[in-house]
């Protein structure tokens, strides 16, 4: 098993969603482990001296000039935690939880946020034992840090909350005891930096990364297998002209739809049919994949930048130094989020499409994919789900970044909204691994009314991968159970990393 190694190696989407797994292990080094010391050092030297830092020894936000005494200064750390947690709605899932726990040790191993050892330590101890606490869905604006839910993830370091400890729901408390462990002490300006940072928006950006990359992949696959139910050309394709217009994601797709349709019998047979040209959805791919493939790319330079960031406040560079900053301010990533909304919900729009172009009886295809239609409803109903889930994507792709309302009484009067641009967006994903699932149903029933003629290998091991879960359908049934099928084969990876090895990508 590899071993990332905290502070000291850079954190990118694979490895984060990897520890999130347990399947890559993980340290603190010496070198961090110092850092991480010698920033606790410098808060507690900010505290002996009297000198006035916020959060350390003032109020938050709109109280950042009500000075805290020495004393307190502990306190104040434990009631941050307890007043921010304001979260409401159903708990993320699990893995969002551990993701914001992963990437919140990596933001705090920089050594510039002067937090305790002993208080890493603890969050690595729930990583590693997967005590994944009870994250509330709602109530972050995606500015001054994820705050609402980062509270309620470190609730459970001070004994409070709730974790999710061996497969059951609990107060912290009571895992901490089975576990024969006690609440941490937070120290002097813990407790702010544990819930300033952008984990919340940043642990939905990773994922979003994972799953709009598998998505774009399962895209181009069942295009190409649309492609070849309907006898389309790959003429779009041609390398020379997307030289002519080189964006990086046309190029990728224009260059795996090639290689996809490589050595298909099918495109043979109909080299010389005399249609000009196909519809959009078909000749288009490279420029409406390619176009979404680009807000991937963007959205994924984004994340692992921010992977490796600090984004608490105020950051400590020694006990002289400090400074008050917004790294905490979630537009960075809410813009790429909401881009990347975008390019999920136009996937799906031109994945129904096609879906479409199947069901009208041309080129040799049977009307709605059976023969006996009539009595039979065919693959009609199946086009109106991508209808409705085309629809509702639209409808989420309001960009939540255009929208800001103050808090802390004007204090911090911009805020990014993120948050939710993090959670809608893997909305978006969820229907559209769906759509793309009827597609994929669609077309693999189409593609056998061109039987005896076999389509390239990659396309042929899709379709009989396809066929291992749902079989051809000679008359109406239940096709909920189907779509079910075909989607958990996109929603698990497996499909595009079967079909990719075939095709060699």
């Amino acid at each position: 098993m590899p071993t990332f190694s905290f502070g000291n190696s850079a954190l990118d989407v694979r490895t984060a969603i990897s520890i999130a797994a347990d399947e890559t292990d993980f340290e603190l080094n010496a070198e961090t482990r110092a850092k991480i010391a010698a920033s606790a050092t410098h808060v507690k030297e900010i505290v002996d001296s009297n000198r006035t830092v916020y959060g350390v020894n003032t109020g938050f936000g709109i109280l950042a000039n009500t000075p805290i005494s020495e004393e307190d200064t502990a306190t104040l750390q434990y009631k941050i935690l307890q007043s921010h947690s304001v979260g409401v709605g159903e708990p993320v899932p699990q893995e969002i939880a551990k993701l914001m726990l992963i990437t919140k040790v990596q933001s705090l191993s920089q050594g510039f946020s002067g937090v305790q050892l002993s208080t890493v330590e603890r969050i690595l101890w729930h990583i590693r034992e997967n005590v994944i606490p009870v994250v509330p869905e709602k109530g972050s604006v995606g500015a001054s840090g994820d705050l609402a839910p980062l509270a309620h993830l470190f609730l459970p370091l001070i004994g409070l909350g709730e974790v999710w400890y061996k497969g059951t729901r609990m107060p912290s408390l009571k895992a901490l005891n089975l576990a024969r462990l006690e609440p941490i002490k937070l120290g002097p300006k813990e407790g702010l930096a544990l819930i300033n940072g952008t984990q919340f928006i940043l642990s939905y950006a990773v994922k979003a990364v994972q799953r709009l990359e598998n998505c774009l992949d399962a895209a181009d696959i069942i295009g190409a297998m649309s492609l070849e139910a309907l006898t389309g050309t790959k003429a779009p394709f041609d390398e020379r002209l997307h030289a002519l217009r080189p964006f990086e994601g046309s190029r990728i797709v224009a260059q795996r739809l090639l290689r996809l349709l490589e050595g298909s019998a099918i495109m043979q047979s109909h080299m010389d049919c005399g249609r000009v040209q196909d519809p959009y959805s078909l000749r288009c791919m490279p420029q409406v994949h390619g176009a979404s493939r680009n807000a991937w790319l963007h959205l994924k330079q984004m994340t692992e930048t921010e992977l490796n960031a600090v984004t608490d406040n105020p950051l400590i560079f020694s006990a002289d130094d400090t400074i008050s900053g917004g790294n905490f301010h979630g537009q960075l990533l809410a813009i790429p989020l909401d881009y990347a909304c975008i390019a999920a919900s136009e996937l799906g729009n031109i994945s129904d499409r096609r879906c479409y172009l199947l069901l009208e009886g041309k080129w040799g295809l049977p009307m709605l994919l059976m023969k006996n239609v009539g009595l039979n409803s065919g693959f009609m109903i199946p086009q109106y789900t991508t209808a409705a889930l085309v629809t509702e994507n639209k409808t989420l792709c309001f960009p939540s970044s255009a929208d800001s309302i103050p808090t802390s009484l004007g204090q911090e009067d911009h805020v990014s909204m993120g948050s939710i641009s993090g959670r809608k967006v893997n909305q978006v994903l969820d229907n559209l691994e769906n759509i793309l699932a009827i597609e994929l149903l669609s077309a693999s029933q189409a593609i056998e009314f061109r039987r005896p003629l076999k389509s390239s290998v990659p396309l042929e091991f899709a379709h009989d991968l396809v066929r291992r879960h749902v079989s051809f359908a000679e008359e109406d049934r239940i096709f909920a159970d189907d779509i079910n099928k075909v989607a958990g084969i996109i929603k698990d990876f497996s499909f595009v990393k079967e079909v990719s090895a075939v095709a060699k990508f």
